[in-house]
């Protein structure tokens, strides 16, 4: 009876270490998050490039890129994953990371304007109010240059 019963609890769980749940974790995580990145992932190839298992977390390598397209123009993403029942979630990043990991280029910080702002140092911040300056050497509004 004992071995019936251990039979019946195995058989119910899934086994998830596989690239397909953990794919399927990471777009649930990124359609959970469409309203704060204005990312459609329907419209994007993503692909488990690489993965690791370790207890209750993964570690994937996974590849975007627009559906219908080449390998050209697609980025790579690293994520941690979590167990949870049976499925993966993708882990909470904490701090000022970058909500997909990676780090900024150097001389790179979050976008904004400016030194420190995710744009090149001296360039003038986004959103900005104009000043009605323009840089030296750029030909006047209006001009027919």
């Amino acid at each position: 009876m004992t071995a019936a019963v251990t039979l019946l609890c195995t058989g119910c769980s899934r086994n998830i270490d596989n690239g397909d749940a953990v794919r399927a974790g990471v777009v649930d995580y990124l359609r959970a998050r469409t309203a704060q990145t204005g990312l459609d992932v329907n419209l994007m190839q993503v692909d488990v490039t690489a993965v690791s298992f370790q207890k209750d977390e993964a570690h994937a390598t996974v590849y975007f890129r627009p559906k219908g397209a080449t390998n050209q123009g697609g980025m790579q993403m690293s994520y941690t994953l979590d167990r949870k029942g049976d499925k993966w979630v993708v882990r909470a990043r904490s701090g000022g990371a970058s909500p997909h990991g990676g780090a900024m280029p150097p001389g790179m910080s979050p976008p904004g304007g400016g030194e420190g702002t995710g744009l090149p140092p001296g360039h003038p911040a986004t959103g900005a109010a104009p000043s009605g300056e323009l840089p030296p050497g750029h030909p006047s509004v209006g001009s027919k240059q």
